[in-house]
């Protein structure tokens, strides 16, 4: 098994709020039709970077969003990410399922005093040892930017991002 383990992120909103909105995965559908406000588009540029904003807007695009999963159409076929486990309001674990190979992920959620909490996101993947030297710096690159992503969605509440 191979750990791909993102830097700690900091978000400002409460840890309570974060497992909320996360824990039910429709919560982040809001996220598509707010990517064409050219108000938030222009925000998350200014935040990750103009590139890695249109990377996100064109990912999201293409997801599908259940209470419980996340799916993608992926050149190998869909892939969903499903939730397996809820540890309220520490840890969301998730499996892949329709991946070509083996692989989980879970969001741990730690509070930053009453106000702000600490995100860090890992994969656990099954690779053996040639398919890892082929992909272990794009899945550290992923799992760093979608931990970024997770760290600026405006969790105070989808519809109403401040800019």
């Amino acid at each position: 098994m191979s750990d791909f383990v993102s830097s700690v992120k900091e978000i400002p909103y409460a840890q309570a709020t974060v497992y909320r909105q996360l824990q039910d995965l429709r919560n982040l559908e809001a996220l598509r039709s707010r990517m064409n406000d050219p108000l938030i588009a222009e925000r998350l540029s200014q935040q990750v970077g103009k590139d890695k904003a249109e990377q996100f807007k064109a990912q999201i695009q293409n997801l599908k969003f259940t209470a419980d999963s996340l799916s993608a159409e992926t050149p190998l076929g869909a892939v969903t990410l499903a939730i397996v486990e809820r540890d309220e309001p520490k840890c969301i674990k998730f499996e892949a399922q329709g991946s070509p190979i083996p692989l989980n992920m879970w969001i741990q959620l730690l509070p930053n005093g009453d106000a702000a909490s600490r995100l860090r996101l890992t994969i656990r993947a099954e690779l053996n040892f040639f398919i890892r030297k082929m992909v272990e710096g794009k899945l550290q690159s992923g799992v760093e930017q979608l931990a970024e992503i997770l760290a600026h969605i405006p969790y105070g509440g989808l519809d109403t991002i401040q800019v």
